[in-house]
């Protein structure tokens, strides 16, 4: 639906997401796959309209977290190959296979579950094997003693008759951090993920099997370690031009995030601004009223901390941000005015420097943008359609 409201919404420039398609494509060359990272709504931008647009261009692969996730895809006419990185119940797998969704294998238990339920009705799943060299979250511990148990599990999931063991993958815990412990650590995780590969398709051998996609690089991966590349990358945050590798790599703001001046009010020295009054004007301040709180996704914890863009400059955010508007300083900007546009982030107010000040990482950011906040996608310059996720 559309709404019906000026209020706040988000610009997403389906152009800056090509041009960083392409450059990421050139940068980890002709050979390796491109699987673009589309979970929890493409992080805020909308999973249906980045995967067309990434189907459009010739992705190889797109990953969600969950089977929800990836039916909204299927049935908005996404036929490209998803990956399901999460967990899904084994009694969904007939919707996996009538769907044609890939699925992530974590542990033996589930790979055991799957087969069953695929050979139940006579199916095959196709599975890529998640492997835990060091994240300590999802995927067969092969870490020190457990080296030759992970090796064994993951050789009998991949002769398992109900699945298809198309890939093998890892997930690097700190290729995005500075610093030498964090680059010995990432190249300890490509190491053993390698090992793990070696070892299951040597004692396969026999049955001439090997994985078709190994894939472990990540955002910091994909700028910072070339030899992980492997068959297939995984950009998230590179995906939609955040994080700091994006300026040199020449990547763009995929998302930005735009209100209007509300209401203005003029208030004498001595005023206290918002809740608990934590600011207070010095001298006559001329204050303008954003429609934008922490239940559009403003992180309360950026008040009187950081600044959105007005065509005049730069303005400071005052007092504390409330949960449907916050307030700005617009004193020495006397052509902001009420029904004036202001960028909150985006191509000329850095989401970086925001996530910088709240203590958190870009991705978070955008993730928050609430259902109530619009998306309008823009191509070629022109608006092209409109989304709102609120039920009416």
């Amino acid at each position: 639906m559309e709404s019906t409201l000026k209020r706040t919404w988000a610009e997403i420039d389906l152009d800056a997401l090509e041009n960083n398609y392409h450059k990421l494509r050139e940068h980890v060359g002709a050979d390796v796959k491109f699987l673009g990272v589309v979970k929890a709504d493409a992080y805020g931008h909308g999973a249906v309209m980045v995967s067309r647009k990434l189907q459009e261009m010739g992705a190889d692969y797109l990953a969600v977290s969950s089977i929800d996730e990836a039916m909204e895809l299927r049935l908005n006419g996404i036929t490209m190959p998803v990956l399901i990185l999460g967990h899904t119940p084994k009694e969904q797998v007939p919707r996996l296979l009538k769907y044609n969704i890939t699925q992530a294998v974590t542990c033996e238990a589930k790979a055991l579950e799957y087969n069953e339920e695929a050979k139940k009705i006579g199916g095959i799943l196709k599975v890529h094997i998640k492997v835990d060299t060091g994240m300590s979250r999802l995927g067969y511990l092969c870490e020190g003693k457990y080296l030759e148990l992970g090796v064994e599990g993951i050789c009998r999931a991949c002769s398992l008759p109900g699945l298809d063991a198309e890939g093998i993958f890892t997930h690097f815990a700190v290729s995005d951090e500075e610093g030498e412990e964090c680059k010995k650590y990432t190249e300890h995780q490509f190491d053993l993920f390698c090992k793990v590969i070696k070892e299951v398709e040597e004692r396969l051998q026999d049955q001439c099997f090997h994985f078709k996609l190994k894939h472990c690089a990540n955002t910091g991966a994909v700028a910072r370690y070339p030899k992980t590349y492997l068959d297939m990358v995984r950009p998230g945050l590179l995906l939609y031009g955040y994080g700091e590798f994006a300026e040199e790599l020449g990547l763009e703001p995929v998302m930005t995030l735009k209100s209007t001046i509300s209401t203005i009010k003029i208030y004498p020295a001595g005023t206290k601004i918002s809740y608990g009054g934590i600011f207070e004007t010095d001298k006559t301040t001329r204050i303008g009223v954003i429609p934008y709180g922490y239940a559009d996704g403003f992180f309360r914890c950026l008040s009187n901390k950081c600044r959105i863009m007005t065509k005049q400059g730069l303005a400071p955010q005052r007092g504390k941000i409330c949960m449907d508007m916050c307030m700005i300083d617009i004193t020495d900007k006397p052509e902001v005015d009420v029904g004036s546009e202001v960028e909150i982030f985006g191509k000329s107010n850095s989401l970086n420097e925001l996530s910088e000040i709240a203590g958190t990482i870009p991705y978070e950011l955008t993730c928050a943008v609430s259902k109530r906040v619009p998306r309008s996608y823009y191509s070629k310059g022109k608006l092209i359609e409109k989304e709102l996720m609120l039920r009416m």
